[in-house]
Order: structure tokens, then sequence, then C-alpha cells
């Protein structure tokens, strides 16, 4: 399970990495993650202090750090 969300991660990271900042439901359709992988992989990014999370307007964005 654990090389599966960081393989998630990866896959989270490249597209993350394509753009500045984007919300979560752009990422989850490029990745094409279910809610849960997606969630899983964030949490490993963020845990890795690689990303940041940001509201605006009720979205939540991600960002690359």
């Amino acid at each position: 399970m654990k090389e599966k969300i960081g393989s998630n991660a990866g896959l989270v990271w490249n597209a993350l990495n394509e753009q500045e900042s984007t919300c979560i439901k752009d990422v989850k359709k490029a990745t094409k993650l279910s809610e849960k992988e997606l969630f899983a992989a964030l949490g490993w990014l963020a845990r890795e202090e690689k990303i940041n999370f940001n509201e605006v307007e009720g979205d939540i964005f991600i960002a690359v750090i």
C-alpha cells in the first residue's frame, strides 16, 4: 500500500509541477486518481513539506513549495 501511495504522489507531483497553483478538482482530473488515492498522495506530499494548501472562495488550491 505504501508503495502505491508513493507512486500516486509522484503522479500528483508531476501534475502540480506543470502549473503554479491548481485546485484539487483539476489535479484529480489530470491524474485520474480516485478521491481516496488523491488524498493519500496529497498527504504524503504534505508530510514531506513539498506542497502548500490555500483556500480561495471555498476551493482548495495546491502549489509546489
